[in-house]
């Protein structure tokens, strides 16, 4: 029989009558393993057990002198199991980690070598406080971003009269009575509405502010009735999904005294729709695309605008946001890929048997902190 590659463990397991001992030098013939049967507290190499509990497993390990002919290390053999279970793991570790080494740490030390400094951004008031160094500045001819807009574009004197505290308090307040009256209506009248008056509102609303003055927006107003019917198809489509399967039973049970459901029937009754879609970005003459920076929050107060618009030329309307609805009906309204669908409004006249819910707003000291 061949000497151990590095150490003779003898294992004694104990049971509640009788304790068995497996010797790995000591094989049965024509069998892996074999265990037999010693007398109780002493094991078949005669190693007294040790005394650790029913059920549990005690190891005797007894030096080897084979260790010193130039067999592995007992540390190496003990982690073999290990590396044969885990070795996909532990190679993807490695090429992560190569990868990483190769990629992400040349920038960094490219970037020591090269003195580059952190960027350091301010607000407005920090840095009006820097000084002036427009000796720093690239001259004519110099690589780097060109703005968007006219870079000697001109600055004139505002437009802008003051009104009297009066005045001003005699506005506000008469705004506020006219807006306070502004509902969500879903019943309305195919009346007809002059497609001048729409133009006026569209017009109103692009004089919403916008990140960089991109103006991030497109309407596109919907007034004849086959196309109106096409939209009313997709997003009724889609809408019986959202109320079965998306929106869920606390969505739903919450529009519930609202008395919505997934029938539109003012997509094709009110006499105009105008589809607010926001843009991303936009594509400049020579094809290079152009940032539209805040283009959601910059379309979001336009679409307030318009709303107010809206009502205050004696008009209703309905924020719609139909979901999973915008890929189609842009696809069905011509839009580039850079456009996204993001308000759905009907403008028109209300029926004249239409009804709102009795809804009463947070009073002023819900909405306003005083500091």
């Amino acid at each position: 029989m061949s000497a151990l590659p590095s150490a003779t463990v003898t294992a004694v397991i104990r049971g509640p009558t009788r304790t068995y001992c497996k010797d790995p030098t000591r094989r049965a013939p024509g069998r892996p393993s074999a265990r037999r049967h010693v007398p109780r507290r002493m094991c078949a190499c005669g190693a007294q057990p040790q005394d650790s509990g029913a059920g549990r497993r005690v190891a005797d390990v007894h030096p080897n002198p084979a260790l010193e002919d130039g067999h592995q290390s007992p540390m190496v053999l003990a982690f073999m199991p290990f590396l044969a279970a885990n070795w996909l793991y532990i190679l993807a570790g490695i090429l992560c980690f190569v990868t990483a080494r190769l990629t992400i740490a040349p920038s960094y030390v490219s970037a020591l070598r090269t003195g580059k400094q952190r960027r350091v951004y301010l607000n407005p008031d920090q840095a009006a406080e820097l000084p002036d160094e427009d000796a720093d500045c690239p001259e004519d001819g110099d690589d780097g971003p060109a703005p968007s807009l006219p870079a000697d574009l001109e600055h004139v004197p505002l437009d802008f009269e003051r009104l009297s505290e009066e005045e001003m308090a005699a506005r506000a307040r008469d705004f506020y009575s006219v807006m306070d009256r502004r509902r969500t209506v879903r019943a309305f009248s195919s009346d007809p509405v002059p497609m001048a008056v729409i133009e006026d509102l569209v017009r109103t609303a692009g004089t919403a502010p916008s990140g960089a003055h991109t103006e991030p927006w497109t309407y596109v107003v919907v007034s004849t009735d086959d196309l109106k019917e096409q939209v009313r198809e997709i997003v009724e489509q889609e809408e019986l999904i959202n109320y079965t399967q998306r929106m869920g039973d606390q969505w739903t049970t919450d529009l519930k005294p609202l008395r919505t459901n997934w029938e539109k029937a003012y997509l094709t009754d009110a006499p105009h729709l105008i589809m607010v879609f926001k843009q991303q970005y936009s594509l400049k003459e020579d094809g290079s695309r152009r940032n539209h920076y805040y283009n959601e929050l910059s379309v979001a107060i336009a679409s307030g605008i318009l709303i107010t618009a809206i009502h205050y030329a004696g008009l209703v309307t309905l924020t719609s946001t139909p979901l999973n609805c915008g890929p189609a009906l842009r696809a069905l309204l011509g839009r580039p890929a850079n456009e996204k669908l993001t308000l759905l409004l009907p403008v028109g006249y209300p029926a004249p048997d239409a009804t709102v819910p009795d809804l009463r707003r947070k009073p002023l000291d819900e909405i306003l902190v005083r500091l």
